[in-house]
């Protein structure tokens, strides 16, 4: 299983850098980078750094969407990327989350997201393209330069319908749906949905993102880092949270009191979770609880995991969990390419 690390852009240029070339020689198989307009610094500015810094790691976006970025622009940020890395680059995008509250939009319809995905690699084939989606238009668009080399499309995704979606057009999944096997095996199960639809002969890759933080030396420290995140879901895919066992009522109580924006801005909401059902969607405790997880997680047939480490220290957790995956599963193999098949 391969693994990788998601980070925002909060960091300084070199600060970046820095904890970019530790991933790296910690033996991780790539990085992922938010796009999350106000709230981080340029995902394809510091993914070009990255390129630079990592000349092994694959790099993403995770994820960028077709709201804040018209599908064109996204094109020629990933085509030079893409360049720029010899070839290293996966576009992650999805439909856009609470963000995007800030500037005045809605998350992006599924049929713009897939329009989006088909525009995508017309452009990079060098064709002319012409499309006219709710939220978007193309008028005999084409590349000016050469077109990129193939570059896998990854879709970021949580509820039924974008889960098929992914599994009927995207090169990977990445899948936001905790980290309990009940969750897991529900989002597995509609991906597989829509490879059935498209008459697909396999699955798309798989990772799922655990966001958290480890501490061995103070459990409660990790515990606090990683509550914020737990609150997201019933905002945003309160089923995850019915199968988690979580009540109804307690469901809309935190959905009335995280109106949107970052997971970090959940923290009051996040008040209201039980202590259990913030361990069974995040990592948040020790060694021990993660490797836990890992080994759930490893037994559902999904192809990498990406650690989305909060709090603090987070480099801390990227070695903690480095090392819980080396205990349970052996030593990952250093692939330097996470791409699926279309």
């Amino acid at each position: 299983m391969r693994t990788a690390v998601c980070l925002q852009g909060v960091d300084t240029p070199g600060e970046f850098e820095a904890n970019v070339a530790e991933i790296d020689r910690l033996g991780y198989d790539g990085l992922w980078l938010t796009d999350s307009s106000l709230h981080s610094r340029n995902c394809w500015s510091y993914l070009t750094l990255a390129a630079r810094v990592a000349p092994r790691l694959t790099l993403g976006t995770a994820v960028t969407n077709p709201v804040t970025r018209h599908p064109a622009i996204t094109a020629a940020a990933a085509g030079t990327v893409a360049e720029i890395s010899g070839g290293r680059l996966i576009l992650g995008i999805g439909a856009g989350d609470r963000p995007l509250l800030a500037l005045g939009r809605k998350p992006s319809r599924l049929a713009d997201l897939e329009a989006s995905v088909h525009a995508l690699r017309a452009l990079w084939t060098g064709e002319h393209v012409t499309v006219d989606a709710a939220g978007f238009a193309l008028r005999d668009a084409h590349y000016r330069f050469p077109p990129a080399a193939d570059i896998p499309i990854w879709i970021s995704a949580t509820g039924p319908k974008t889960l098929e979606l992914a599994g009927r057009v995207a090169d990977g999944v990445i899948l936001l749906a905790g980290l309990h096997p009940d969750g897991i095996r529900f989002a597995l199960d509609h991906i597989d949905r829509g490879v059935a639809q498209a008459g697909r002969t396999a699955r798309p890759e798989v990772t799922v993102f655990a966001y958290g933080a480890i501490d061995d030396e103070d459990e409660s420290a990790a515990f606090a880092a990683a509550r914020t995140i737990a609150a997201w879901f019933p905002q945003t895919s309160p089923v995850y949270c019915e199968l988690a066992g979580l009540p109804s009522d307690l469901i809309q109580r935190v959905r009335e009191r995280y109106a949107g924006g970052e997971f970090q801005e959940a923290a009051r909401a996040a008040e209201e979770l039980p202590d259990e059902f913030v361990h069974r969607m995040a990592l948040a405790g020790g060694s021990a609880e993660a490797r836990g997880h890992i080994r759930a997680l490893a037994g559902l047939g999904i192809d990498h995991l990406t650690v989305f480490p909060l709090g603090p220290d987070r480099m801390r957790t990227v070695a903690r969990f480095r090392e819980c995956v080396t205990t349970e599963l052996g030593e990952p193999a250093r692939e330097p390419q996470l791409q699926g098949q279309p």
